[in-house]
């Protein structure tokens, strides 16, 4: 499905890449609801595992969200890595339908934060809690030890350079962004405790503070660049869909 827009403004925030839109009908009719619009089965894929480093791509599980029931199996993996797109950041107390967020969990995440992020699109697409209402049930399960966070180091790998994510801590809105990154478990720490950066910028930085926060690392320019050659047909498939997707600046920025 692709959704009139018209550019309003290019950004770059400190390393990170972002176009901002003007839409017809904004990441769909579906912002600020339950509903969700889903993702062509083979571009979902596509994106699930634009998120992991090439190497560990053909071994990781890869679930495919159904907008009537959750997230599904499409394929059993070996590895222990689980790829997907995440739909909803609980912690923003907002649903979105533009919220498109491409990431692979290691084995730890697979095992503690996979089940909390399915849940979360679960229990939004039940329709019965409003955003508030779901942040509070989640930090709920997890203050009760139905839900745990992480007990060792690990990896999150969200090197996709296609991701429509929150513009910064307390948005509300989306921007497309070209941001490959890693993002390393610190449950329960605050920034002070590892001397977080500011958010975006080419060091390390924090985010979600509580049982699910995490450090992140931008990968370099060098890189990026990378990713963006190998990733064209991947752009070209993401904006053939919707143009909140498509990215003018793959090609530019090499």
């Amino acid at each position: 499905m692709r959704i009139g827009r018209s550019i309003v403004v290019f950004l770059s925030i400190s390393g990170a890449v972002c176009l901002v839109y003007g839409q017809e009908k904004a990441g769909g009719a579906a912002n600020g609801s339950f509903k969700l619009e889903s993702l062509p089965r083979e571009l979902e894929i596509h994106l699930a595992l634009s998120a992991a480093p090439p190497h560990l791509r053909t071994g990781a599980n890869v679930y495919l969200l159904d907008p009537a029931k959750g997230y599904v199996l499409e394929r059993k993996g070996t590895n222990g890595f689980t790829c997907y797109v995440e739909r909803t950041d609980y912690t923003r107390e907002n649903y979105r339908n533009d919220f498109i967020v491409p990431e692979c969990q290691d084995p730890e995440g697979t095992r503690t934060i996979v089940p909390v992020e399915f849940e979360i699109e679960r229990l939004r697409l039940e329709g019965k809690l409003g955003p508030s209402d779901l942040k509070q049930e989640i930090d709920r399960r997890f203050k009760s030890g139905t839900y745990h966070s992480p007990v060792r180091p690990g990896i999150v790998y969200m090197l996709s350079p296609i991701a429509r994510l929150y513009g910064g801590p307390g948005s509300k809105e989306t921007f497309l962004m070209n941001m490959p990154h890693y993002m390393f478990f610190a449950p329960n720490l605050k920034p002070e405790d590892v001397g977080a950066a500011p958010p975006m910028g080419p060091y390390p930085y924090f985010i979600n503070p509580g049982p699910m926060a995490y450090i992140i690392l931008n990968v370099g320019e060098t890189k990026k660049a990378q990713i963006n050659r190998e990733s064209q047909d991947l752009f070209k498939e993401a904006c053939a869909h919707r143009t909140d997707l498509c990215s003018d600046m793959a090609t530019a920025s090499q």
